[in-house]
């Protein structure tokens, strides 16, 4: 039986917090790309640092609890520490040492390799804060904020590989103009069957989930933890569906880009 407080508030306080962390996010990292605006990509990344520590605390504070409230702090610690890493990829602190446009001709590994030099620093940061994480948390009785962490370093990956390998609908609505040579390392535009299996994939484990917030108690942190965790792999898998399909995902954050400064 669907509980009120242990299946659909979860739902929607992930929803909430998704777009509005996502919202903020894109409007940091579009704060400014010109040589006048450094100052507020420094001001971004100071912000996304002290934003990202208290997330690790909150992960750390919680997970000595299992009550639901312990549960909340450690999932939207985790949103934190990840915004953090976000905000540092997107403003181009922590990319690559690759910055520039793929070189004419590659193919295969090169073009892998170039590629991956283009957010080399991010994906190492991301890895490294992910096992700090699960080490501290191993014998934890709450490991929601590894676990939450952990799902997301995955779902974003899946993403970075299919825009590789190329999908039908590569938008860049949200990606900063400084990080416009990122562009030239998508596949052409196409369906593939990677796609496919990462949609598929994504929602087979957010059944998974859902089975374990059905069969946990009546409002109980166990319910709640997984309830979370279905909420984000749904979004994920809603993420995928945005390369399959001709939506401009912009559209729902049009507010976070009011600093940005096209170009002329």
């Amino acid at each position: 039986m669907v509980s009120w407080s242990g299946h659909i508030v979860p739902f929607i306080v992930t929803l909430v917090i998704w777009f509005m962390a996502t919202g903020l996010i894109a409007f940091f990292a579009n704060a400014g790309g010109e040589p006048r605006a450094r100052g507020a990509f420094r001001r971004s990344v100071a912000v996304g640092g002290v934003v990202g520590v208290a997330g690790l605390i909150a992960i750390l504070f919680a997970s000595a609890s299992v009550s639901l409230g312990a549960i909340y702090l450690a999932f939207t610690g985790a949103l934190m520490v990840w915004g953090w890493h976000e905000i540092g990829f997107l403003t181009g602190a922590s990319a690559g040492p690759r910055r520039e446009v793929q070189s004419l001709g590659v193919r295969g590994f090169e073009r892998f390799t170039q590629a991956s030099a283009t957010v080399m620093h991010h994906e190492i940061a991301l890895a490294l804060t992910a096992l700090m994480l699960i080490s501290l948390s191993w014998n934890a009785p709450n490991q929601i904020g590894a676990t939450v962490f952990v799902l997301m370093f995955a779902l974003r990956l899946s993403s970075k590989i299919n825009l590789f390998i190329g999908v039908p609908n590569s938008s860049v609505e949200m990606m900063p103009q400084h990080l416009g040579y990122l562009k030239s390392y998508f596949g052409r535009n196409r369906m593939t069957f990677v796609l496919a299996l990462s949609i598929a994939a994504i929602i087979a484990l957010a059944a998974w989930f859902a089975s374990l917030a059905m069969t946990a108690p009546a409002g109980s942190p166990e319910m709640v933890g997984a309830s979370l965790l279905t909420a984000l792999c749904l979004l994920g898998a809603l993420e995928h569906l945005f390369l399959a399909l001709p939506f401009r995902d912009g559209m729902l954050w049009g507010w976070a880009f009011k600093g940005r400064s096209d170009p002329a």
